[in-house]
């Protein structure tokens, strides 16, 4: 019971920062969807840290660490660096272009030439694979958050995912991406804390990283092993494969929304130095965690009997990403308990928020542009992802990992090599960027189909082939 009113209590308080967003909110929908351009470096970066260390984190990447073991690091430190690429030669860009042609959503920016024309057949592709794969990613999000309400309180799954989706929807209508990014900044604070709070438990019961180490090679010598055993092309390629993971953020409307909504241009160097302070950290103490889970919670890796060798194989991934939960039950006091569950659950809503603000941009801005200036249809749209969003989450059947990995690398081969060229200022016609985004999605879907994405990550060939499209174009038009 402890554990559940200090959970409620911080849910009751991100709900509330949510809501009081709406005093400083115009009533327009550039105010709805990109906070007028107004947040400051700071926010930005606590903002962006929260949306993108989504239930991914605490339940997808924990639990393949606790199946896999060491080498999962590698996946760590090449997503931070793709993703560092990303911050170094794109946010800025982005912000400087939708600035200039007034674009509140990354269908609209992708659409939007050198001369200033929408092409509309570029916004429409743009605009349905946003919401259809953003939908998708967010019903993700409240899969990860039921799933720990159930392994913690024994919540059933759907009223844990109607929760989520609850409160996300009441604070979107009260304030829009304003609104996100507030709750998103006080969801980072408890997200960071919460996680180091529960890895020092941890060390006071195994003992130090050294030890930590001891036993898990007495545990099995292979959690050890540093060479991810998947990487049958080599370790070069793998490593690659995730550093384009890490560089997909550059198709992520609902991160790159946030460099849009950032007060000028000249802040993004400022909000990334602030990201990395927060998002470096977190990534570690994640892997640290995840090991410490399989040391002391080694029956979650157990093949259950009596099942065909596919569902015994999801019933493991869907036991370890509930290692998190499960550890900080372990571990912790009551009252503790329900702050660790306040992380997690906030670490989905604060990707799942952004995620259905962008969709609303999508369906509002981009497919029924008719609707642009109303408020209250972009809150409609809100509504109908959050539904979307919903269903998918309680008849899907994959785990948070893969249903996170899948949606990221869609949206990143198809969206990404478009957004590149636009912020470039190179030229491309519709037909052409259309084709980029269909053969960036068609490569993704025939590399994950073939199988070959556990020896390279589907991204790498998925921005390859639209970008080596271009350049073939490029060179011929000479």
């Amino acid at each position: 019971m402890t554990a559940l009113v200090t959970f409620l209590a911080f849910l009751g308080m991100f709900t509330l920062v949510g809501v009081s967003s709406a005093r400083r909110s115009s009533g327009t929908t550039d105010d709805y969807l990109v906070a007028g351009r107004s947040v400051p470096p700071l926010l930005t970066a606590l903002s962006s840290v929260a949306t993108n260390n989504s239930g991914f984190m605490f339940v997808g990447l924990i639990g393949f660490t606790v199946r896999g073991g060491l080498h999962t690091v590698w996946m760590a430190v090449a997503w931070i660096l793709g993703d560092l690429l990303v911050w170094l030669f794109v946010h800025q860009r982005v912000r400087e272009r939708s600035g200039a042609v007034d674009a509140v959503s990354v269908p609209t920016l992708l659409a939007t030439g050198r001369d200033g024309v929408v092409q509309r057949p570029v916004v429409v592709v743009g605009a349905v694979l946003t919401f259809l794969f953003l939908g998708g990613y967010a019903a993700a999000q409240l899969d990860a958050g039921s799933t720990a309400l159930e392994a913690m309180f024994g919540v059933p799954t759907w009223l844990g995912a109607v929760m989520g989706a609850a409160i996300v929807v009441a604070y979107c209508f009260s304030g829009g991406l304003r609104a996100s990014i507030w709750t998103d900044a006080v969801q980072s604070v408890v997200m960071l804390g919460s996680m180091l709070l529960l890895l020092g438990y941890a060390m006071v019961e195994v003992g130090s990283p050294m030890a930590l180490l001891a036993a898990l090679e007495a545990q099995d010598p292979a959690l050890l092993r540093l060479m991810p055993p998947d990487a049958v092309q080599g370790f070069v390629p793998y490593f690659l494969g995730f550093v384009a993971g890490g560089f997909g953020a550059v198709g992520q409307p609902h991160i790159l929304v946030r460099s849009m909504a950032i007060e000028s241009p000249s802040d993004i160097p400022r909000a990334r130095a602030w990201y990395y302070a927060w998002f470096v950290p977190f990534y570690a103490a994640a892997i640290l965690l995840a090991l410490y889970a399989r040391v002391l919670l080694p029956e979650l890796t157990e093949t259950p009997t009596g099942l065909s060798s596919e569902a015994a194989q999801l019933a493991v991934v869907h036991a370890t990403e509930r290692a998190l939960p499960a550890l900080a039950t372990e571990l912790m006091p009551p009252a503790l308990v329900g702050v660790m569950l306040a992380g997690l659950f906030s670490a989905t809503m604060s990707t799942a928020d952004s995620q259905m603000l962008s969709c609303s941009a999508a369906v509002t801005q981009d497919l029924f542009p008719s609707l642009r200036r109303s408020t209250w249809a972009s809150k409609a749209a809100t509504l109908a992802v959050a539904a979307l969003a919903l269903g998918l989450a309680l008849w899907g059947s994959a785990g948070v990992f893969a249903m996170v990995l899948g949606a990221w690398s869609m949206l990143g081969a198809s969206l990404g090599p478009v957004l590149l060229v636009r912020v470039l200022g190179r030229p491309a016609p519709a037909w052409l960027a259309v084709t980029m985004m269909a053969s960036g999605l068609g490569t993704v879907q025939l590399w994950s189909t073939t199988g070959l994405s556990a020896a390279i990550f589907d991204l790498l060939p998925g921005l390859a082939v639209p970008l080596a499209i271009y350049g073939v174009w490029s060179a011929a038009r000479r």
